[in-house]
């Protein structure tokens, strides 16, 4: 155990259990979470901080109260927004299904939801694993290079222009957009600056021209079977063009859903595989555990942190009654750990018999959409990486960002070995 680990137990026993604040972006950026979470699973579940750059909130961070929050949308609704972060209400501000109630939500999210539905992702296998090949026959071997370029943004990249029907050259500006979308102060930690300011709205306005020329070209055109196309000729949403914050909102919510997830699963993987090497060598000897080390990946990263709802009715939940109004936090990462339902909770296990029982997709009727494509994104890539490599070796620190949303990584120095 490090300095700093024995630093954050520390300072985790001894803070006043009502000033404990899981919300800091500091935690994700160190890695230094666990200790927090685990007393707040043992101690308050249900937890009331009543003082944050974020306001006051309840922490859920049980997994059985994760899961209670998350499937009961008569009480508990999304119309605030989904991240802790309060909704902006005024102009420049974004809409999208995500942060509806149903009916609403339903109709929205039914419009693109044929896109990852199994007939689809049969269709898209082959290309995933046509790019994933190319990708790593191009990696240079036996030098040091940032996996997360590389490979975790590169693949994602690829395939969100896929979805979108994207103009392929232009794939990396997707993921920019992504990245500007939740590079915000109440998430990160980082001061806001006029500057920071401006550039997130000019690569915000750059986003929405560039979906507005895909819109009506894709309108003028017969139904194609990409989002963009999907919403433009549906009925219940061929009309949100019109509404600048709801039209950006969507779009911003599908980039965003199609690039974290699995753009830090790739690269969580690697890193829990080189902290387990006992775990790698299990993978040498039986490929035939990717498929459950792919939920494991996800369970173990859990790539977005956590989801926001509001109390519509005063409710009571494990031994508290949060008021109607407040707000409440489902911290996933924390449900992921919770030992009462994964044993060794905080071990990288790849063959763990309840892997998918994981709460990083969510949980009820917005679970994520695409967790079926980014679970056949990650099993195609270790099925390739197996045929060519003995071991993806870690070559230097990780570097992860500040942000308490997205678990998000920036820097992977890795080594590539051949088999």
């Amino acid at each position: 155990m490090s300095v700093m680990e024995d630093e954050q137990i520390s300072l985790a026993r001894q803070t006043p259990l009502d000033q404990i604040d899981v919300s800091r972006a500091e935690l994700f950026e160190q890695d230094s979470w666990r200790p927090w979470f685990a007393r707040l699973r043992n101690e308050a579940p249900v937890h009331y901080l009543a003082d944050s750059v974020n306001g006051p909130f309840w922490s859920v961070t049980s997994h059985e109260l994760i899961k209670a929050v998350d499937s009961n949308h008569q009480a508990f609704s999304s119309a605030q927004g989904v991240s802790i972060l309060d909704q902006v209400s005024e102009e420049g501000g974004i809409d999208n299904f995500i942060s509806m109630d149903p009916p609403e939500h339903d109709q929205q999210r039914r419009v693109v939801a044929p896109s990852t539905a199994p007939s689809n992702l049969a269709n898209l296998e082959p290309l995933i694993r046509e790019r994933v090949i190319d990708i790593l026959e191009n990696l240079p071997v036996g030098e040091t290079f940032n996996w997360v370029d590389r490979v975790s943004i590169e693949l994602t990249a690829r395939m969100l222009a896929t979805l979108f029907d994207f103009p392929y050259e232009d794939r990396r500006k997707l993921v920019r957009w992504s990245d500007v979308t939740t590079d915000v102060p109440q998430v990160t930690g980082k001061a806001d600056t006029e500057e920071s300011l401006a550039m997130r709205q000019a690569e915000l306005q750059a986003c929405a021209q560039a979906f507005y020329e895909l819109w009506f070209e894709r309108a003028a055109q017969p139904p194609k079977f990409d989002l963009i196309s999907m919403l433009a000729h549906a009925e219940v949403t061929k009309n949100m063009h019109e509404n600048p914050r709801l039209f950006l909102g969507n779009v911003l919510l599908l980039i965003v859903g199609g690039n974290d997830t699995t753009r830090n699963s790739i690269s969580g993987g690697v890193i829990a595989l080189n902290e387990n090497p006992a775990e790698y060598q299990k993978l040498r000897d039986n490929p035939g555990l990717i498929p459950n080390m792919v939920a494991e990946i996800i369970r173990w990263q859990t790539p977005v942190i956590h989801m926001r709802r509001q109390a519509l009715v005063d409710t009571r939940l494990g031994d508290k009654t949060i008021r109607a109004g407040d707000k409440v936090v489902m911290w996933y990462l924390s449900g992921n750990r919770d030992e009462s339902v994964f044993d060794g909770a905080d071990e990288f296990r790849i063959d763990r018999p309840n892997a998918r029982a994981h709460v990083s997709f969510g949980f009820g009727i917005h679970r994520c959409m695409g967790n079926r494509l980014a679970e056949m994104q990650l099993r195609v890539l270790w099925e390739e990486i197996m045929q060519r490599f003995h071991k993806i070796e870690l070559a230097g620190p990780v570097e992860r960002l500040p942000n308490n949303f997205i678990r998000g990584i920036a820097n992977v120095p890795v080594i590539l070995h051949r088999k």
